[in-house]
C-alpha cells in the first residue's frame, strides 16, 4: 500500500474547499491533512480539522485566532492566524496543494505554494487575473504543475490531455450567459441585485453571481486561459451555451473538436485535478444527455454585455490592465450589490477606471498589490458619482 498523499486547502470552508473535503473524505487513507486554512470560519474550519486529522488550522484574521485555538484544545491540530501564517502553511511543502481562497488574500498563499514545486489545484481567479505574469513566472522557475480547477479551464486541460498546443487551431470557453442572456439593453438599466443573483444552472456566492449576469466572469476566464494555455488570443474564443453541459472545446488543426461535458457539480473538475493523471468515482450525478435533450449556442453580445471586450483589451494592454479591471470590477460588483450604482454601471465603471489608469508592468507581487490599490481607489470614485 502506497503513503498517503499529503495535501493542503486553502479556503476549507468555502463551496471548493467544502467539495474538495467532500471528496477526500470518502478514502481518509489517501490522504494526510497537512494544513486547513479559512478567513474566519471559526467553527467550520474546526470541525473539518478535527474530522480529517489535519496538522495545522489557520485563520487568515487574527482576531479570529483565540475563538479558533479555543476550539481546537484538547486535540493534535495546532492554531495559527494571519497573512504570514498562510504563507507558512503553503510552505509546509504538501503534494497537493487546493488554493481557493477568494479574492487578492489568496496571491500570497498560492504563489508560496507555487513556489515549492509541486502540485497546485487552482481555484483563486485573481492568481492569474491579477498578477498571471508573477504566478507563471513563477510556475515556470520552480517546475510546479498548476492544474486548473475553474470547470472551464480544467475542460480546456482534459481536452487537450497533454497535446501540444502548438496542434490547437481554437479553444473554445462556453458561457451560460446568466439570468439576462436574452433581455434587452434598455430592461438591464432597472436589473436588482435580487434578479442578479438568481443564477440558472450553477449555486454559486453573490459576487460571483453577479460577475455571472455580467458576463465580467468569463472576462476574467478568458484572462486566465491565456496564461494557462498560451495560445494568444487569436486563438481564444467565447460560445454561449445556455444548458452549462459542454464546459469548454477545442478544436485542433485537423479540425476536430473535443469537448469536455458533464454535470454542473465542482466535485468533477476538482476530482480530476485531486486524481490526476489518474482517474477517481466521485458521487456526482451522470450525465443525461436525453433528460438535456438539446444543446444551443450562440455568440456572445459585447453590446449588452461589454465586460469580455473589457478583458480582451486588458489583455491586449498587458502589464497591470488586468489586475486594474478585476479590482475595478469589485469594487463596482460590491456598489451594486449595495445599491449604489445601477447594473450598467458596474462594466461603465470598470471601463472609466481602465481608461484612466497607468498602466505599468508587473514584476513582483508588491506591483500587483499597488495596482490593485490604485484602481480600488478610483473605482470608489467614480461609484460616488453614480446615482441610481
Amino acid at each position: 500500500m502506497s503513503a498517503p498523499r499529503t495535501l493542503s486547502i486553502f479556503g476549507a470552508t468555502g463551496s471548493i474547499g467544502c467539495s474538495t473535503l467532500d471528496l477526500i473524505g470518502r478514502d481518509h487513507e489517501a490522504y494526510e491533512v497537512l494544513a486547513l486554512t479559512a478567513g474566519c470560519d471559526v467553527e467550520k474550519l474546526a470541525r473539518a480539522a478535527i474530522a480529517h486529522r489535519a496538522r495545522l488550522a489557520v485563520v487568515a484574521d487574527e482576531r479570529c485566532y483565540g475563538d479558533l485555538k479555543a476550539a481546537l484544545a484538547g486535540t493534535d491540530v495546532e492554531a495559527a492566524a494571519g497573512t504570514d501564517a498562510l504563507v507558512e502553511a503553503a510552505q509546509m511543502g504538501a503534494d497537493w496543494t487546493m488554493a481557493a481562497i477568494v479574492g487578492l488574500a489568496g496571491l500570497a498563499p498560492t504563489l508560496a505554494a507555487v513556489r515549492q514545486g509541486r502540485t497546485v489545484a487552482l481555484a483563486n481567479k485573481e492568481s492569474l487575473v491579477a498578477a498571471g505574469d508573477v504566478m507563471m513566472a513563477a510556475v515556470q522557475e520552480s517546475g510546479a504543475t498548476l492544474l486548473p480547477v475553474d470547470s472551464e479551464h480544467n475542460a480546456i486541460f482534459q481536452c487537450l490531455a497533454g497535446a501540444s498546443t502548438e496542434r490547437v487551431r481554437r479553444i473554445t470557453l462556453t458561457a451560460s450567459g446568466g439570468p439576462f442572456r436574452a433581455l434587452p439593453l434598455e430592461a438591464m438599466r432597472a436589473v436588482t441585485p435580487e434578479q442578479a443573483l438568481r443564477h440558472p444552472n450553477w449555486s454559486m456566492g453573490r459576487k460571483i453571481s453577479i460577475d455571472s449576469a455580467t458576463m465580467m466572469n468569463k472576462g476574467l476566464e478568458y484572462i486566465e486561459a491565456y496564461h494557462l494555455f498560451e495560445v494568444g488570443l487569436e486563438r481564444l474564443g467565447i460560445l454561449v451555451h445556455p444548458q452549462s453541459v459542454i464546459h469548454s472545446m477545442v478544436e485542433f488543426v485537423d479540425c476536430s473538436t473535443l469537448a469536455q461535458l458533464g454535470s454542473p457539480d465542482m466535485r468533477i473538475p476538482i476530482a480530476n485535478t485531486l486524481a490526476w493523471p489518474d482517474r477517481m468515482a466521485t458521487p456526482c450525478k451522470p450525465l443525461d444527455l436525453a433528460t438535456v435533450g438539446r444543446l444551443d449556442f450562440e455568440v456572445p453580445d459585447e453590446v449588452r454585455f461589454p465586460a469580455i471586450r473589457l478583458a480582451r483589451e486588458a489583455i491586449e494592454q498587458g502589464g497591470a490592465a488586468p489586475a486594474i479591471l478585476n479590482a475595478a470590477n469589485e469594487v463596482a460588483v460590491a456598489a451594486f450589490l449595495d445599491g449604489r450604482v445601477g447594473f450598467l454601471d458596474i462594466a461603465a465603471i470598470v471601463e472609466a477606471v481602465l481608461e484612466r489608469s497607468n498602466i505599468a508592468p508587473l514584476r513582483a507581487l508588491d506591483d500587483v498589490m499597488a495596482a490593485d490599490a490604485a484602481a480600488r481607489a478610483q473605482a470608489a470614485q467614480f461609484a460616488e458619482g453614480v446615482r441610481v
